[in-house]
């Protein structure tokens, strides 16, 4: 219908913010979170509806997905004090371990049962411990909320993805092999295999420190709020930009960089950049939801299937269920224990990252590798559709029920 029309790029953005806007406004009447509205604004305009936002297009805006998510994880750092971090006690550890080995074990055991397929089974299981923390983080600004889930989450989504990383070079590595087996290639050692994801983490790491230095070096000479967020906003861009030149995990080593600033500079920096970032995320967050929802190809969800459906169910209830376990064992509170899980459940771009990774090793390891490829692609993105908009609206439940979103915070 649209087809032949020309529209600048830069017309569509402006009424893409303006619709999203207005969109996630209303949703409060139906109280539900605003970033469905702005996901629902994408659908409108993405594919799925007019095609305005094309999948080229989509591309082209990649970029503005990159520094959302980076923004996002500089601000989950800049609330891991390493004091707040010691009142939280080792139990939170124990919650991300839980949580994360949860759904692991959960979703391989249950999807072999289904396929037979071990090393099938093992991708998917471990690409179920990946979250996608914008959806969290949104919530978490949108309301305004403090206390001890809020910062259990904060805690959560921020390390449990560097822990995934890990999770999914093992499973990875075991999967090769066992490929490697069926048609007699020689894929290498299994420890040469999960040295790539080790390495990946460890230079995140080190990235993200040098990174936050460099940058607490400058920031030093100057006190205007809007000095030090120039400067902020040029390091958010060097960060990410090396994660890409490197392959390195944008989420951990932007969180690094946060980190290493909560926990060297002085209160008052702290505060200035905590000011000047929440100015500019209610912006971030309408663009990266809106082009998420755009993203979504809603005539994909018929497609899911039984294994899809399995892999829904057995990742929420790994996740929800680890949290609950590792909440007892850590003897954290009641209301962490009761409504973490709820909070954890959002999944997007790292776990489709990882799908993509899947398709293009796996694709060298006969026809075999070459169907898991294909399936877990599918499969993952898919289902990231009904993360994306089920996880944000069970993170608000779940602070609701836990007492931090108040009338006061909702108005």
């Amino acid at each position: 219908m649209f087809e032949n029309i020309h529209i600048e790029p830069i017309f569509i953005i402006g009424v893409m913010i303006i619709l999203a806007f207005y969109f996630g406004k209303s949703m409060k009447f139906i109280k539900l979170p605003s970033i469905i509205g702005f996901m629902m604004v994408g659908v409108i305009l993405g594919p799925s509806l007019f095609n305005f936002i094309d999948d080229e297009f989509q591309s082209r805006l990649g970029f503005i997905t990159d520094i959302a998510l980076g923004f996002v994880a500089l601000g989950i750092g800049l609330e891991l004090s390493f004091s707040e971090l010691k009142k939280q006690g080792a139990g939170i550890v124990t919650v991300i371990f839980a949580e994360s080995f949860g759904a692991f074990i959960l979703v391989t055991a249950l999807l072999y049962l289904l396929t037979k397929d071990l090393p099938l089974s093992l991708i998917f299981g471990s690409i179920a411990p990946a979250s996608d923390p914008a959806g969290t983080v949104a919530i978490i600004q949108e309301y305004k909320t403090r206390g001890p889930v809020t910062s259990a989450l904060y805690s959560v989504v921020g390390f449990d993805d560097a822990l995934g990383i890990i999770i999914f070079g093992f499973a990875s590595a075991v999967a090769k092999s066992l490929l490697g087996h069926e048609i007699g290639v020689d894929t290498g050692s299994i420890l040469t295999l999960i040295s790539v994801p080790l390495m990946e983490v460890g230079i995140s790491i080190a990235v993200g420190a040098g990174v936050a230095v460099l940058f607490s070096v400058l920031a030093r000479m100057l006190d205007k709020n809007r000095d030090l967020f120039i400067l902020l906003f040029g390091f958010i861009l060097i960060s990410t930009g090396l994660c890409h030149i490197l392959n390195l995990s944008l989420i951990l080593t932007n969180m690094v960089f946060g980190i290493v600033i909560v926990n060297t500079q002085r209160f008052t920096l702290i505060e200035k950049l905590h000011d000047e970032l929440k100015k500019l995320m209610p912006l971030l967050f309408i663009l990266f939801f809106t082009l998420a929802g755009a993203n979504l190809h809603v005539s994909a969800i018929p497609s899911l299937g039984l294994l899809g459906l399995v892999y829904f169910m057995s990742r929420s209830g790994g996740l929800i269920g680890g949290a609950v376990v590792g909440s007892v064992i850590g003897k954290l509170s009641d209301n962490i224990r009761k409504y973490l899980g709820l909070g954890i459940l959002s999944q997007a771009g790292v776990a489709i990252s990882l799908g993509l990774i899947v398709k293009s090793e796996f694709s060298e390891l006969g026809a075999h590798g070459l169907n898991i490829g294909s399936t877990v692609i599918t499969t993952v993105t898919v289902t990231s559709i009904l993360f994306t908009i089920v996880g944000p609206i069970l993170t608000k439940v779940a602070l609701t029920k836990s007492g931090e979103i108040t009338v006061k915070n909702k108005k």
